[in-house]
């Protein structure tokens, strides 16, 4: 599923994106094989997406499975920042890996005005950060401001 609207605030984006991350878990069972940690996943998931900014004045929320199946642009794997961190989440929700603790980062100037995203497990006391606009697994840029948001497992 898709979801194609106006951006209203950060707020409203958050919580569509957590709609889709929970749209996202069938997919994700049936789509991503079990990994031994985040490094392995990203490594596995990072290849297959490609970076493509929102259409103009839009807000794109993609499903993990429209993202890999039917996406917007008609390539599959093509988003955003926020389509890979519903891919990621949904991703590393499947994993049966105990005692993580999942979340969301939003990055940018300062607490009201994110200007991007990604998501991350913490893992038997290791944070592993998953940016998949960046190359390699645990590499983040640096901004003003940073606010981790901690979603709850599904597999607890």
């Amino acid at each position: 599923m898709e979801l194609k609207q106006r951006y209203k605030n950060i707020n409203d984006t958050l919580n569509y994106l957590r709609l889709q991350v929970q749209e996202s878990i069938p997919f994700a069972r049936s789509y991503v094989p079990q990994f031994s940690d985040p490094v392995q996943f990203f490594l596995w998931l990072k290849p297959q997406l490609k970076y493509r900014n929102d259409p103009k004045d839009t807000e794109l929320l993609q499903s993990f499975g429209t993202l890999m199946i039917n996406n917007f642009y008609g390539t599959p794997g093509m988003g955003d920042c926020d389509c890979f961190t519903i891919a990621g989440l949904a991703g590393c929700m499947v994993q049966k890996w105990n005692n993580k603790k999942l979340y969301i980062t939003l990055a940018g100037r300062n607490k009201f005005t994110p200007v991007h995203i990604w998501s991350g497990v913490i893992l038997d006391g290791k944070n592993y950060p998953l940016d998949f606009t960046n190359a390699i697994p645990g590499k983040i840029r640096s901004y003003p401001f940073t606010q981790n948001l901690y979603l709850k497992d599904i597999n607890k």
